[in-house]
């Protein structure tokens, strides 16, 4: 089977169950980068089969962090050209005809046992020593189908609208081989699969018929989707023979899972919770329960450093580079160099990438964004007073709120004093050098960072002292705190008169 003469047309596929986990937001990259690597069309379909597990809002969350995230899909649902519609549930009708073609050439069977039923044969199966009873080759001969009754009885019962599923008829012993992308030979004989459920009584497909037949009807080309469908795949594989498309069979890469940060066991939501950080992409409320789990849109990440850290749980360039925009992931990537083992999350790391996008932004797009936060803390800024406090915190943050958190002294007089700095540093001393510092700022022409250096530093050395004994004291006046960035740059960017006035209302409130 060969897809290599025909366009690329690769498909992202989320059930509308909740918000999207970021481990499906990798999925969706995986297939986007492989997609514009080969001039394709990367294609969003609902899989909404499953209609008790619908839960409102988890569509439009779904294209919206694709939006985000700068994945925008070529078709989908309200958008795109001759495949659609793009919901499972608009092509209801569509898979029925599949189905009963499958019946039609002996592939597959109508099954007429009730839910009580099948949980009867699985406690009898448990009270025989077999926990993990299975509709297989071998049970399917005891259970009501139409392979047991005879078909007047079968024809009866469809007649009369008993309900009933139709299930694939695997045949016994017998080997299903593909060759995954990431896997390479995958072997799996049917013995130990079984005969999984095609249409269900409720008229709906399931996952395994609906995702084969739409994906044969918009021309899909590769399947790139998540480790925990390998197991499924070569049911896949089957459906394809039997429905005489085995020619036109995309090819399937399955890809490793992202692991919790300690490596055991797959990230969740819950570890999310536990350790700290969001799993989502943007933030989500719980329509049922209100419930709101963070995203990291919220939380101050950049579309491009969550990107380029998705990238890197499960794909590796072979070189030393670790920063990618888009267009250059799109020309790195290859499904050949997504590894087979699981992927673990590091938050160090991903803030680490959001501190090299931050840096790489120019002073004006960050002031820009910085004045936004600023105003939504009721603090605002002009534009151009944010560029000056931006250029001098970037090299300290990882995200923008941070040179808020870290630097709101540039926003707001201090309303307090670190306390162990005021312990350790403000003394008779201290209050004397302040006392000198305003007398000599109070005389300079020019109030910039280069002329406030000298000033200070022409004090040190006419009075023989340290920058120990006086800069804490000077920091500590200005800013409340203990650390920071230059204090001739805080000072330079806050002005003349605030800085005399930060001096002297420190000399005011703090004791002698």
């Amino acid at each position: 089977m060969s897809t290599t003469d025909r366009k690329v047309r690769v498909r992202f596929a989320p059930s509308p169950t909740g918000p999207l986990h970021m481990g499906g937001v990798r999925t969706a990259l995986y297939n986007y980068l492989f997609a514009k690597k080969h001039g394709g069309d990367f294609i969003l379909r609902i899989e909404d089969t499953d209609q008790t597990r619908y839960v409102k809002g988890a569509e439009d969350y779904i294209v919206e962090s694709l939006q985000w995230s700068m994945m925008a899909p070529d078709e989908g649902p309200g958008f795109g050209s001759n495949y659609g519609p793009y919901r499972q549930s608009e092509r209801k009708g569509i898979y029925r005809e599949y189905a009963e073609k499958l019946v039609e050439n002996g592939y597959a069977y109508y099954a007429f046992d009730t839910a009580e039923e099948l949980d009867h044969m699985r406690e009898l199966a448990k009270q025989a020593g077999t926990p993990n009873w299975q509709y297989n080759v071998v049970t399917r001969n005891s259970m009501k189908n139409s392979l047991t009754l005879p078909k007047t009885e079968v024809d009866s019962r469809i007649a009369n609208g008993d309900p009933y599923v139709i299930r694939i008829k695997l045949p016994r012993n017998e080997e299903v081989k593909f060759e995954d992308i990431v896997r390479g030979w995958v072997s799996v004989n049917t013995n130990n699969m079984d005969d999984k459920v095609l249409f269900k009584s409720d008229g709906m497909p399931t996952y395994h018929l609906a995702n084969v037949v739409d994906d044969k009807l918009m021309d899909i080309t590769h399947v790139i989707r998540g480790e925990e469908w390998l197991p499924s795949a070569p049911l896949h594989v089957l459906l394809y023979r039997y429905l005489g498309w085995e020619e036109s069979r995309p090819q399937f890469a399955h890809l490793p899972l992202l692991l919790k940060p300690d490596g055991n066991g797959k990230l969740s939501k819950r570890d999310g919770d536990r350790l700290g950080f969001p799993v989502f992409p943007l933030q989500w409320q719980n329509p049922e329960t209100g419930e709101i789990s963070s995203g990291y849109k919220q939380q101050g990440y950049f579309p491009e450093a969550f990107i380029n850290m998705l990238a890197f749980l499960g794909w590796n360039p072979g070189t030393e580079q670790e920063l990618f925009t888009m267009q250059e992931l799109i020309e790195a990537f290859s499904l050949e160099k997504v590894n087979k083992a699981g992927a673990r999350y590091d938050h160090d790391k991903t803030k680490w990438y959001n501190q090299q996008y931050l840096r790489l932004k120019s002073d004006e797009e960050l002031g820009e964004l910085l004045a936004d936060e600023a105003a939504g803390r009721g603090m605002p800024v002009d534009r151009d007073y944010a560029i000056k406090v931006a250029s001098v915190m970037k090299e300290r943050a990882h995200f923008i709120r941070e040179m808020i958190e870290e630097g709101g002294f540039f926003f707001e007089a201090p309303a307090d004093y670190d306390e162990k700095t005021l312990n350790k540093k403000w003394n008779a001393e201290a209050r004397h050098h302040v006392e000198q510092l305003i007398e000599r700022f109070s005389n300079l022409q020019y109030f910039d960072a280069e002329q406030l250096e000298m000033a200070f530093k022409a004090y040190l050395t006419d009075n023989d002292l340290g920058f120990g004994k006086v800069g804490p004291g000077f920091r500590l006046a200005i800013t409340g705190r203990g650390m920071g960035p230059s204090m001739f740059d805080i000072c330079a960017i806050l002005g003349k008169q605030e800085t005399l006035k930060r001096l002297q209302a420190a000399l005011d409130k703090l004791p002698a």
